[in-house]
């Protein structure tokens, strides 16, 4: 089939472009600009891209399907050109599940913290031990080194997002996926541009949950205290999962260590011991991670032993924790945190993977939700664990309505209240210039973004090299 994907240089539309040319179509596809590291990708997958968005492009392709992806408008002249051509056309979800999960058993990781890595740890785990999964997540597992796999085994795992699905539906995108089997990593308050407030938000779960097949089993992290309510609305087998102590949970983590080499755990059920495991990964979150894909593995009838082996061999995602470089004895480290309850796991995690070295937490507030001012005052406290926080002014601030931003400079100011010393910087070139003359070595600095954050850490790298 020659497939066309309008949006094809996102992450996920990305992905979805080689896990296509991997299943055989020819594939191309728009963007209004495409860039590396995707351009390169797509160039290596041999599929075609046009910039920028022009109904020609599609008389050119001459495609049998168009596929939407949630970046395209309804006034898009591609999206119009297919309306009045009468191109078949459907969103990224939609043409996942017809095209490959109609067929598999979908394993869906879901919720609001911790799913890249989740499903990321879960698809490795299902490799290491010969079943063969499919794979579409939003990052790049370092085992596979591309955000999609196209396996020959029964499971197709992925990365199940709450966000809206297209233009011409506003649904969340996970209720395309079929699930039979899924991790639920708790559902906090997030995506403020789709969602009105916190039932609105909990309300896309509770329709998760409710797909669930009556055979099918869920993991449900019952460390946020909205489990329990989220998981009645499912009608199959649902296990809760927990790394807190004292949390109520099936499965649980004791004689947790967490060091620079990652975290070491025993894994109990019900009180009762299963084994002890290693994950190369640190921070108790990630314990937290694994505990749920070690539920799911079993439900799918791997052995402990099984399951084990495979956390061993997980070697982590980009930009998750991701060294970058270590010049002049400074750690440079690129982390996608973005809400403050993973802002503060994050550096837990670095601080422990890091002992005795000094911290500098940086980070700039540009997801939808961090860039509006709902979660203002959990970033004051979301920095311990810190020696110092620079928070820099987010640069795509002017389309957030006034009334709604967030406010960096008082952002800094509350976090040096909390007791973390912390400074409002301009943008990513201030801050360079700020950690070029006052990093020693031994530090270590921690640089939280969803974006590109103005290419910081590379620039970071060069400047500290040349120092």
């Amino acid at each position: 089939m020659n497939v066309y994907l309008l949006g094809i240089a996102g992450t996920g539309m990305g992905s979805f472009a080689g896990l296509l040319r991997a299943a055989g179509h020819q594939v191309s596809g728009s963007d209004e600009n495409v860039y590396p590291p995707m351009s390169d990708k797509l160039a290596e997958w041999r599929i075609k891209t046009y910039t920028p968005y022009a109904a020609a492009n599609l008389e050119a392709a001459n495609p049998d399907l168009a596929v939407v992806g949630n970046v395209i408008r309804a006034e898009n002249p591609e999206a119009k050109a297919l309306r009045r051509r009468g191109i078949p056309h459907m969103s990224f979800p939609e043409a996942l599940e017809e095209l490959f999960l109609a067929s598999r058993h979908p394993v869906v990781v879901t919720g609001t913290h911790g799913k890249t890595t989740t499903t990321s740890l879960l698809a490795q785990v299902l490799h290491h031990a010969g079943r063969d999964p499919s794979l579409l997540v939003g990052g790049v597992p370092l085992n596979f080194n591309e955000g999609f796999r196209l396996g020959k085994g029964e499971h197709f795992v992925l990365e199940g997002d709450e966000y809206d699905t297209a233009y011409f539906d506003k649904g969340p995108k996970f209720l395309h996926y079929r699930p039979r089997t899924a991790i639920v990593t708790g559902a906090e308050f997030d995506h403020a541009d789709i969602y009105r407030d916190t039932p609105h938000y909990e309300s896309a779960f509770e329709k998760f949950y409710a797909l669930m097949p009556p055979g099918g089993y869920a993991a449900a992290c019952s460390t946020f205290p909205n489990w329990k309510r989220l998981a009645s609305f499912a009608r199959c087998h649902v296990e809760s999962y927990s790394s807190k102590d004292g949390a109520e949970a099936d499965w649980t983590a004791r004689r947790v260590s967490l060091g620079p080499a990652g975290a070491s755990f025993e894994v109990a059920f019900r009180g009762s011991r299963e084994l002890r495991v290693t994950l190369p990964a640190a921070g108790r979150h990630n314990v937290e991670n694994a505990l749920g894909v070690f539920a799911a593995c079993r439900a799918l009838g791997l052995r402990a032993e099984e399951i084990a082996a495979g956390f061993s061999s997980f070697r982590g995602v980009k930009r998750r924790q991701e060294l970058r470089g270590e010049p002049r004895g400074i750690a440079v480290i690129d982390d996608f945190a973005h809400h403050p309850t993973a802002v503060r796991e994050t550096i837990a995690a670095v601080a422990a993977q890091y002992p005795g070295r000094r911290l500098v937490a940086v980070f700039e507030p540009r997801s939808n939700t961090a860039m509006r001012k709902v979660h203002q005052d959990e970033y004051a406290h979301a920095f311990a664990g810190a020696a110092e926080a620079l928070i820099s002014q987010p640069t795509a601030i002017a389309k957030v309505p006034e009334s709604e931003r967030v406010d960096a400079r008082r952002m800094a100011e509350d976090i040096a209240a909390a007791g973390t010393p912390a400074r409002w910087m301009e943008g990513p070139d201030a801050i360079v210039a700020l950690l070029v003359r006052e990093a020693r070595p031994g530090d270590v600095i921690l640089a939280m973004s969803n974006g590109s954050f103005g290419g910081l850490h590379k620039k970071l790298l060069d400047a500290l090299a040349a120092r």
